[in-house]
């Protein structure tokens, strides 16, 4: 990389910075429910003349073909209201414990009870921070795996947000592979977000068309024997929430790994899928989830 162009990345990565700065300021200075609306206005507006939205048309297309023009575009302006919640709720996360109702949590989050390690995984829904914190105040910490932000400014400030949640950060590659494997041997628990496009993963029907997703978590349970739950979050109306804890996928290794990744990984899509078909404004259409949805901005 040339000299100039790195002063122009370092200069682009100050003022996004700078911004995210601001913006978690003013939101944290607001009250939870004022800065929620706020966020959703915000993106209500701006976010449907954005480029991105391209995406979610696409992948709307893709996934229900049946619905109406009228239809799509309520759900993406439902999808930048959410969005836009999320981004403000960031600077209130410790304080959005008590605004979560919690169903059939109370097996896999009792030390007493849980005695393999465990993987809660969910997609971007609703908010998709809250259940790492519902998971905490329930007496379950979890070390959450994550997209490491290009820019280590916006990074530092998304981990600072999470601490009421997570107890630590695993940034996903080959080294957060190793993190994992380490975390779980250990019997702490591990959350994850399987609906981001791979390059690599496998291909696994996700609406009817092969999405390339991770195998990590059936991997892991195939060969730890890792309890493996799955984590639908709803929000119900403004900043408050209902997380619905599942029971654990049934894991039974066979003498084809490859088969028994599929099959474990096509229930969790299907589960995914159910969530997104329930309150498809709340899921992130923005994702390129599909090849037919990788398009330019």
């Amino acid at each position: 990389m040339s000299k100039r162009k790195r002063w122009v990345k370092a200069l682009k990565y100050a003022f996004e910075t700078t911004a995210a700065y601001i913006a978690f300021g003013i939101f944290r200075a607001l009250p939870l429910d004022t800065a929620s609306d706020c966020g959703a206005a915000i993106l209500r507006f701006l976010g449907p003349k954005l480029g991105i939205t391209r995406i979610a048309r696409l992948n709307l297309a893709l996934a229900f073909p049946e619905k109406t023009p009228e239809e799509k575009e309520a759900i993406i302006l439902g999808m930048w209201d959410n969005l836009g919640r999320v981004i403000a709720e960031y600077a209130h996360l410790h304080r959005i414990w008590h605004r979560v109702e919690m169903i059939n949590h109370s097996d896999c989050f009792d030390p007493d009870r849980r005695t393999l390690p465990t993987i809660f995984f969910s997609g971007h829904l609703a908010n998709w921070e809250v259940p790492a914190i519902a998971a905490k105040q329930g007496g379950l910490p979890l070390h959450l795996v994550y997209r490491k932000p290009n820019n280590p400014g916006v990074d530092s400030l998304l981990r600072r947000a999470r601490e009421s949640g997570g107890v630590g950060h695993i940034v996903k590659g080959r080294q957060g592979a190793r993190e994992i494997l380490s975390m779980l041997k250990k019997g702490e628990g591990v959350g994850m977000l399987i609906d981001q496009r791979l390059s690599e993963g496998i291909p696994v029907p996700f609406f009817g068309q092969p999405a390339m997703t991770t195998d990590a978590p059936a991997q892991f349970a195939l060969r730890l024997g890792c309890q493996l739950y799955p984590v639908q979050i709803e929000r119900l109306k403004g900043s408050n929430f209902r997380m619905t804890v599942f029971p654990a996928l049934k894991v039974m290794p066979t003498d084809d790994n490859a088969d028994d990744a599929m099959r474990v990984m096509t229930e969790a899509n299907a589960l995914l899928e159910g969530w997104v078909r329930q309150r498809p404004e709340q899921w992130l259409w923005i994702h390129r989830r599909w090849p037919q949805s990788r398009v330019k901005q």
